[in-house]
């Protein structure tokens, strides 16, 4: 698998959920060093800040943090309610299911205090009780658990580790394999917030919110560039993978040349969840509302441009393969759609699509949305419907005669050409003192000013 690097902005800001070394694990001493772990802000004072900065969750829907931290103590003891069994629990979920991201598996194996200090002062928000980091990366789960043992949280925490699919990161599916079942979406209502962990209200919560929402404690006066800055997975094109922290409103092209893809034909948007989208549609900002508000999503920030020539054929063909081989196969909507869809695509793909097959994928795309327990389906019929909204020509093209960019790539390497790295991270305890990093020549854009690159890092699955 492809290194995955990480850059880092030649002017390294506070407040950074990168950090300033990103390759090695971050020990307590050096988290509390850095002013982690503070007492100064409060959970209501903490709260108000979060309300007041808008930081929304980074797991893929984009809710606002203080709501759902809001919601989650009302329903619990501090809202008045004192029944039993009501004491609230908070779960970091770094369950990471779409294939074109690294951030959280990065983000618990080299940051796991920032984590945890997260989850602790989301605990004392709430009034919970109880917390779980949940996941299913062995070298995150090791990570965490010795960050568990350097510095113990005011609230007990277990680690709960998974197997790795698209769906066992979804809300519903994380409670039911906490609670001892298998990591597969529930039907809601109730949803966690108010049925959740052993019936208790429950906070599932994204492990780059939660590191968010330590760095607003830490640095409450920098709460806007916190909450208006986000981790990004970048892929496709010549160059690697690679993860790295940009703010709100730079604009997708920018990025692309970032990345060493000048003059993209478009992109894969939010992982699979945001569906393709055509070059011109790369002068949006990196925003979640202007995103939306375009028909696209930010979602988990794992964004793959598509190079000058590249064939979207294939990767629609990529991605709905991969939704349908993750279905939970628990609804037969989804069982059925997610099958027709990757059918319908690979034939596309092979030049072998029935001249009734652009009819059917925008029927499919209108009609099977909302149908299946969680939001697995949804992705595969928005995936069919931004093919043929961004690239009509391209599908016309397709059923007319066979394509040679879909002929060379191998179907049966489909799923893998979607996969990125994480990149790996040393252990603080072997790992030399970090040097400064060398910066590559920075490409401009539109802010911040420039851009630096560390040295690449290995990745691994």
């Amino acid at each position: 698998m492809t290194t995955t690097t990480i850059r880092l902005p030649a002017a390294q800001p506070p407040g950074t959920v990168l950090g300033t070394a990103p390759d090695i694990g971050e020990s307590a001493d050096t988290y509390r060093t850095a002013g982690g772990y503070g007492t100064d802000t409060g959970p209501g004072e903490l709260l108000a800040h979060l309300t007041a900065s808008g930081l929304r969750g980074r797991g893929g829907a984009g809710f606002p943090a203080a709501v759902k931290l809001s919601s989650v103590r009302d329903n619990g003891d501090l809202g008045g309610r004192h029944a039993p069994g009501r004491r609230p629990v908070v779960v970091a979920n770094g369950e990471e299911g779409e294939p074109g991201s690294a951030k959280d598996r990065w983000l618990l194996r080299a940051r796991p205090h920032l984590v945890l200090d997260g989850l602790a002062r989301a605990a004392a928000i709430t009034g919970a009780v109880r917390g779980f980091v949940y996941l299913s990366d062995p070298a995150a789960g090791e990570s965490v658990r010795r960050a568990l043992a350097e510095h113990p949280p005011p609230l007990p925490v277990e680690v709960v580790e998974t197997d790795h699919t698209y769906v066992a990161g979804e809300e519903t599916a994380v409670v039911r394999r906490i609670d001892g079942g298998p990591a597969l979406p529930t039907a809601k209502p109730p949803r966690p917030f108010e049925q959740g962990v052993k019936g208790a209200p429950t906070l599932v919560s994204n492990v780059e919110t939660l590191a968010r929402i330590a760095l607003t404690a830490a640095r409450p006066d920098l709460r806007l560039d916190i909450a208006r800055s986000t981790l990004v997975t970048l892929s496709g094109g010549p160059a690697g993978p690679v993860l790295t922290e940009v703010p709100y409103g730079i604009p997708l092209r920018a990025l692309a040349s970032r990345h060493g893809v000048p003059d993209p034909a478009g992109a894969l948007m939010g992982g699979l969840f945001g569906g393709l989208v055509d070059a011109p549609a790369l002068d949006l900002p990196l925003e979640p509302d202007a995103l939306g508000a375009a028909g696209t999503a930010l979602g988990c920030g794992a964004i793959r441009f598509l190079a000058p020539g590249a064939c979207p054929v294939t990767c629609a063909a990529d991605a709905a393969a991969h939704l349908a081989a993750e279905s939970a196969r628990q609804c037969g909507v989804c069982v059925s759609g997610t099958s027709a869809v990757g059918d319908a695509l690979s034939a596309l793909a092979a030049a072998t699509a029935g001249p009734d097959t652009a009819e059917r994928l925008g029927r499919w795309s209108r009609g099977l949305r909302g149908r299946g327990a969680c939001g697995l389906l949804d992705a595969a019929a928005g995936l069919a419907g931004s093919l043929l909204r961004a690239f009509p020509e391209h599908v016309r093209s397709h059923l007319a005669a066979p394509c040679p960019l879909c002929a060379a790539a191998a179907p049966a390497e489909g799923r893998r050409r979607l996969t990125v790295a994480v990149p790996e991270v040393a252990d603080p305890a072997t790992a030399a003192s970090p040097a400064p990093l060398p910066a590559r020549l920075p490409v401009p854009l539109p802010q911040p000013a420039a851009a630096g690159r560390c040295p690449a890092l290995k990745g691994t699955p």
